[in-house]
């Protein structure tokens, strides 16, 4: 293999599939990236096994070919390389090497051969439609946060999207929750994901798929089937094994009768309990919140290093009550909100509370109580 491609290129390429690669790795062909050059391009794939990432990048091809580099390593090398220089890649005769070199910069690399690098075979696709960047990117903002770190609860480690159909119209619906706290957001259903399976896309694939949903103007394909989905955006090529699980029945915690209806300023609201709950315990993070006619009163009590009040004008006319929640998850959520004001609407103390965005009919979120 010999070819001569522009840095920027090479680096922007290398920036997206050598993220895949685990930094540590008992099987040495893992740690690598595959380069195969054909035509007028190199195409570049990295696995984990679980999730592939291919993307072409446009190069001189001199002489075609394929070997596979460790990744990181190569990464960093051509970070390291100067603006606008272009890069050749050649490999030794027998295989085992191939060389970096960039105006007087030149490297060595060991290689291990294309036939010992795995292939996540796609199979077949049941389902395939096209979804703007931008509504896929909202799909996943909204929700990811809410994404479930308990490995035992394995199924709840992503995101599950669905489709589902309310009154005469069909959504595509992401979900997300860590059993404290709910995320859902939909936008109108694409043409072909009618009777899709429900898919539950593993953390990472998620974490994947927000870096490269930038751009406004690209629309991603997706394809899913039930055991893996395949997302095309733009000259990127993700393929991701799904959770092998059932999601729970999300709609029975969203609760529907909650009347206690607050409206509160975002900003103001995401600024006093970050305030307050400066003074809690890392292991606690509870905030109360005591409500009365326009004015809420957010309050965190530590034993061990002291308490913390502040107060706030809102929108509520019920009887008055106390509520707590964790600092951490009522900020997470109030980062999501892209309006002015948020509407929180309360049953009572012991109840889960639902949380919605005044700009947006798209999200809404249930934040579970604790005892304060």
């Amino acid at each position: 293999m010999r070819i001569t491609l522009e840095r920027s290129n090479l680096l922007k390429s290398l920036n997206h599939v050598h993220r895949v690669v685990e930094r540590r790795n008992t099987i040495p062909i893992l740690s690598n990236v595959l380069l195969k050059a054909e035509g007028g391009d190199l195409e570049m794939k990295a696995t984990d096994l679980d999730l592939e990432i291919t993307e072409k990048t446009a190069a001189m091809v001199e002489q075609a070919g394929a070997t596979t580099v460790p990744a990181h390593l190569l990464y960093e090398i051509v970070r390291k390389l100067s603006d606008g220089s272009e890069v050749s890649l050649a490999t030794e005769a027998d295989g085992a090497s191939i060389s970096v070199a960039s105006g007087r910069s030149k490297f060595s690399l060991q290689c291990l051969p294309e036939a010992d690098f795995p292939d996540l075979t796609a199979g077949t696709f049941s389902h395939a439609f096209s979804l703007k960047a931008t509504d896929l990117k909202m799909l996943i903002d909204r929700t990811q946060f809410a994404i479930s770190t308990e490995e035992t609860r394995y199924y709840l480690n992503g995101i599950f999207l669905h489709a589902v159909e309310e009154g005469s119209d069909l959504k595509l619906r992401a979900v997300a929750t860590d059993g404290h706290r709910l995320a859902r957001a939909e936008v109108d259903a694409p043409s072909g994901c009618e009777n899709m399976p429900g898919i539950i896309l593993p953390r990472k694939t998620v974490g994947e798929l927000q870096k490269l949903l930038d751009d406004p103007e690209i629309v991603a394909k997706v394809e899913v089937s039930d055991a893996k989905a395949r997302f095309t955006i733009g000259s990127v090529v993700i393929t991701s094994k799904l959770i092998d699980g059932t999601f729970p029945d999300y709609q029975r915690v969203i609760p529907a009768n909650n009347d206690r209806e607050m409206r509160i300023e975002c900003d103001a609201f995401a600024k006093a309990v970050d305030r307050v709950s400066t003074v809690s315990s890392e292991r606690g993070r509870a905030v109360k919140l005591s409500l009365a006619e326009g004015q809420l009163t957010l309050t965190v009590n530590n034993p061990d290093s002291g308490s913390a009040t502040d107060e706030l004008a809102v929108g509520y006319e019920s009887e008055a009550m106390d509520i707590g929640f964790n600092a951490k998850y009522l900020l997470d959520i109030t980062g999501q909100l892209t309006g002015d004001e948020a509407i929180f609407l309360f049953a009572d103390a012991g109840s889960p509370t639902l949380i919605r965005d005044t700009a947006s009919e798209q999200a809404l979120y249930v934040l579970m109580p604790m005892r304060v």
